[in-house]
């Protein structure tokens, strides 16, 4: 029998659903339990974190609610009520299994370097240029773009300074997006491709050569006093997959999976960085002198002088930052989906934004930042992996223009398409541009003028439920372009070459529009929809890169 003086508990849930435009923002369940006057009174509700305290460290998940009630109480109620309150703590199981496993936090405040220590770090952010002439059509020109004030958004302070340099390009015509680095004493400027796929940062090299691009600036010359020693240990980090065994120097030679390569000898000299505040940072950069380049790459050396390697290899200018302390080793970039390019890109990890982000773990058998997928949809169809896998790989890689998919997904993916025909989109196989276009009986803009053709492709992280998965969306915009001849052509393209050929790569057309997050301190991998314009704080400081580009 319950005692009359018991304290009279009662429960309130509350589910609050995302907006249907930003999914991306997750669930929110938040539970109240209060009692009578009589009782001592105590509310158990979810309360966001204290991030003015730097010592504080979200955990990799929401902890679980303490959701108080009492089943002998649950007994004396009513079968409707049973039914009901039965009914909400079924959805509400629901959503909070799927906040589970889409929401993952960044540890912003603590985070230690290897060997423990809580130095502070720096961060540096770098615009996307937008670039013109990698296929021929126009000569160089840099457009940095009008910088205009946006909505100020959430992101991190931190103690430590940032930097900021102009990242440009687009996906078609130009196929690359770049930033700039500046080597050397005294610094000169290079125009490197961003590329997440790539350990090795290089740049051309003033010396003998069978294949040389003439690339935007002066070739880099080196001294024999920067030639790195074969005994170096990324010496031995880059050759570990072969390479051209000598005494007195360290060569390299890298495949890409285009099957273009750079062949040089690495490197050691200063790489100059500016912070936000005005501060300037110098470090002991190894990175490639590359003499002899082949393949495709020979066209995007035409307007840009190497490439950013920013894997998780050792070798990649995240970590050789991060073991110095001058940053933490996050990588993060945002292409611009407006049509005109461009975006940013930041080293370190004061430029996180601490909510909205969602995230999966790292697969660590790889220097690739890749993660493991577990459905890939086209609109309602499910799209098939190669070999029907259970469980396939997704490759997040900013260096590639188009998406790939496993052959077998890429068939499946076609054969969807063929319901377009049926909608006034004729194929035609003149268009070279890519290896579908299609043409429509009324003049294309963009791709806003089609995309109610087309559906929006889905990969499902995390579960195998679709309302328990962690999602990334990619809508038509993020899969189509508009070719020359007025075409619309499908930016996704049959990977069985590119990579282990059972991947799926992620590249810029389908990465554009968010805000891509690469912590390889936490080894999870984020992102969130956003424009990708220059953070509020950034464009405060915007005399400190602007005075560093030459327009």
């Amino acid at each position: 029998m319950e005692d009359d003086n018991s304290p009279q508990l009662k429960h309130v849930v509350i589910i609050s659903l995302p907006p249907s435009n930003n999914p991306s923002l997750g669930k929110k369940i938040t539970a109240f339990s209060f009692f009578n006057p009589s009782s001592r009174q105590q509310t158990h509700q979810r309360q966001p974190q204290n991030n003015d305290n730097p010592s504080i460290q979200f955990q990799p998940y929401p902890s679980n609610p303490q959701l108080q009630f009492s089943f002998r109480r649950l007994f004396h109620i009513t079968p409707i009520k049973l039914f009901t309150f039965f009914g909400i703590f079924l959805f509400a199981l629901f959503l909070y299994g799927s906040l589970f496993s889409t929401t993952a936090t960044l540890q912003l405040h603590g985070l230690r370097n290897d060997d423990g220590d809580d130095d502070e770090s720096s961060s540096f952010l770098f615009p996307l240029f937008r670039k013109y002439g990698v296929l021929g059509q126009r000569d160089l020109k840099l457009k940095l773009g009008k910088i205009v004030d946006v909505k100020k958004r959430n992101f991190v302070a931190q103690k430590s300074a940032s930097t900021v340099f102009p990242i440009s390009g687009n996906v078609f015509p130009d196929g690359l997006y770049y930033t700039h680095l500046r080597v050397g004493n005294p610094p000169k400027r290079y125009f490197v491709d961003v590329d997440t796929g790539s350990d090795l940062t290089w740049i051309q090299c003033d010396a003998p050569c069978r294949s040389c691009a003439k690339g935007a600036n002066a070739p880099y010359k080196p001294t024999r006093s920067n030639i790195l020693s074969s005994a170096d240990s990324l010496c031995l980090e880059v050759q570990k997959n072969g390479y051209h065994e000598s005494f007195s120097q360290c060569d390299y030679e890298i495949q890409y999976a285009d099957h273009s390569s750079s062949l040089g000898v690495l490197i050691k000299d200063d790489l100059h960085l500016m912070a936000i505040n005005g501060s300037k940072t110098k470090l002991n950069f190894v990175f490639g002198c590359g003499y002899d380049q082949e393949g495709s790459l020979l066209n995007t050396l035409a307007k840009t002088d190497g490439i950013m390697g920013l894997s998780r290899a050792k070798v990649g200018l995240p970590y050789q930052l991060a073991s110095k302390g001058i940053i933490k080793n996050v990588v993060g970039h945002c292409l611009g989906n407006d049509g005109i390019g461009g975006g940013y890109m930041f080293l370190g990890d004061d430029f996180v934004p601490y909510w909205g982000m969602t995230w999966v773990p790292m697969a660590l058998t790889t220097d690739l930042y890749q993660t493991e997928i577990l459905g890939l949809n086209y609109g309602s169809r499910q799209l098939s992996f190669e070999g029907q896998s259970k469980v396939g790989k997704v490759v997040f890689d900013s260096g590639s223009s188009y998406t790939y998919f496993p052959r077998e997904a890429y068939q499946d993916l076609v054969a969807s398409l063929k319901e377009v025909s049926g909608l006034g989109l004729i194929q035609d196989d003149s268009d070279t541009t890519l290896p579908m276009c299609w043409q429509a009986n009324f003049p294309i803009r963009s791709v806003q003028d089609v995309k109610d053709y087309f559906k929006t492709l889905t990969l499902r992280f995390g579960n195998k439920w679709w309302i328990l998965s962690t999602l990334f969306r990619i809508p038509p915009e993020g899969y189509l372009i508009i070719s020359n001849k007025g075409n619309v052509c499908l930016a996704i393209l049959d990977g069985s070459n590119v990579h282990d050929g059972s991947s799926i790569i992620l590249g810029d057309i389908s990465l554009r529009g968010y805000l891509v997050v690469y912590d390889n301190v936490n080894k999870n991998i984020g992102w969130e929809q956003t424009k990708c314009s220059m953070p509020s704080r950034v464009l405060r400081k915007a005399h400190n890169f602007l005075s560093d580009s030459v327009l």
